[in-house]
This record gives C-alpha cells, structure tokens and sequence, in this order.
C-alpha cells in the first residue's frame, strides 16, 4: 500500500493482525529484506509494517540532500505509524534501519514498546568501538563523494559492488535496483547526511532508550565488529539483553531466518496464548509473502 507522509510518498507492506511490529530496513536493501520474518510473526499474532525507506525501493525519491537528514527518515516513521492509527509498537531494525529504530525510541519514546537492532545499535556505541570499528566503516567517507561514490560502486558493471557486498544473499538484486542512477544516489543519502567525518569524532547525543532492547550480531558480519554491538548497554535506561549468532554474515535475516525468528518471537511479549503455537509457526514457509 502507499502511504503519504511528511511530504512524500513510501510504499509499506501491512499484514497480519495484532500487537504491531515495526520492520525498518538498512542499505541496500527494501521491505523485502524481512520476508522470512513477516509470514512467521503474522502466524504467532503480530500485524507486520515493513515500508520501504525514502530514496529506497518503490518510495519516493526525492531529488534534494537536505530531504535525507535522518530527522526526516524518524519523521517518516512517525507519519507511517499515524496513518495506521498505531499508538505504539514494537520495532526491529536492521543495519540504518536499526540506528534509525534508535532515533525513534530516543527521540518517541511513547511509541515504541520494545526496540530489537540486528547487527547495528545506537551510533554512540559504533563510535565508542574505536579504531577496529572505524577500520571497517572505510565506506562511510567514499560514500561523502557526490559523484565519485556512483562512480566506484556501478564502474566496471557494478564490479566494486560485487566484491563488497559479495556477501549479501540478494546480490543480484540489489545491483538491478542500483541500475537505476537515481536510486543509486538517494540510497546513499543516508551516508551523506547521518555519517560524515563529524560522526567519527561526534556523533549525535541521544536520550536513553528507555524500552527493553535487543541487539543481535553475528560473527561473520562483515562491517561490524562486537563490541559496537556489546557497548549499547551504557545507552539503554530498560532491559538490556545480548544475543550473538555465530557463522552468520551481516544480513542474519536472510542467511538464517529460524535463528533470527526464535529469538524475536522469544523477546516480543506474546500476543495472545491462543493464537497458536510458536514453534509450529517458526516452521512457516520462509517464501510465504
């Protein structure tokens, strides 16, 4: 469905019913990162809300840097939830998709029941990590380069691409939607607005996150270390739980979605006792969608 708010439009996949949960998305990726997760959490009792970012997939595009600060993405957020009449809901974000999930708990805190961050948490916690995080986070400084940035990922046909993102299990995919020019650049708005050299040294100052939070990291990722993930702990005011995933790769979702679904469907309050089983819904069909 499209959903208009704060100015543009984004298109978001509703379904289920129940207790809602927030699905937020990181780069390169849409909605449809979380299709393992949707038919099962429908199944347990959830209703899912997975949009497409601005700049992503099948929303807006629009054309101005400044329409990428992360303020707008939050506000976008907000807006979707309010065209749902959500008072309130759980949310779990990925990758940007998680540090914009800790924008929305710091800055709404009233809207967010329980906060899960795969492989990303609070950028505070990315930065106190230090050099061997900073080592990783190469891209963050390329990406700053209008231009050159386009240049280096689809150059040579998206050879660069291929080669740093050769983990990601929808590869293929990903580079099809990079084809296009436009979507290539505003899926880079994100970098430019939220991760510039300023948030190396300084980066944003944030009230706690007051919900019970979550954060998983899997060994394998290949852009994040641990301890950006174990230091989210000083910055969490509620329940603080830490789940590690070994042998998995950045995009835990994908690559093992009945690990990642047990343990969402362990941290989400449930529902309602008589809305099924658990366990026989974690073996729902991962391409029901």
């Amino acid at each position: 469905m499209r959903i208009e708010t704060n100015g543009i439009e984004l298109q978001v996949q509703v379904s289920g019913s129940g207790p809602d949960v927030l699905l937020v998305h990181g780069y390169p990726d849409t909605h449809a990162v979380w299709r393992y997760q949707v038919p099962v959490l429908n199944a347990a009792g959830y209703r899912t809300i997975a949009p497409d970012l601005r700049g992503f997939g099948a929303s807006d595009k629009p054309t101005e840097l400044a329409q990428y600060e992360l303020a707008e993405y939050v506000a976008d957020l907000v807006g979707v939830l309010d065209d749902l009449d959500v008072q309130h809901a759980h949310v779990i974000g990925h990758d940007w998709g998680a540090s914009l999930s800790v924008l929305l708990a710091g800055l709404h805190p009233e809207r967010v029941d329980s906060l899960t961050t795969l492989s990303v948490g609070t950028p505070a916690a990315v930065v106190d990590a230090g050099l061997p995080q900073r080592e990783k986070s190469w891209y963050f400084l390329l990406f700053q380069s209008l231009g050159i940035a386009e240049r280096w990922l689809s150059q040579d046909d998206f050879a660069n691409t291929r080669q740093w993102l050769a983990s990601h299990p929808d590869l293929l995919e990903v580079i099809e939607r990079m084809r296009d020019p436009r979507a290539l650049s505003t899926s880079l708005g994100l970098y430019r607005t939220g991760a510039g050299p300023e948030f190396l040294v300084d980066p944003p100052v944030l009230p706690p996150v007051l919900a019970p939070m979550m954060g998983v990291w899997s060994s394998d990722d290949a852009f994040l270390t641990e301890q950006s993930m174990l230091g989210n702990e000083k910055y969490v005011k509620g329940s603080w739980r830490y789940e590690r995933l070994d042998g998995i790769g950045h995009w835990m979702q994908l690559e093992a979605p009945n690990q990642v679904n047990e343990l969402l469907l362990d941290f989400l309050p449930e529902p309602n006792p008589a809305s099924g089983d658990r366990a026989s819904s974690l073996s729902t069909s991962a391409t029901t969608q």
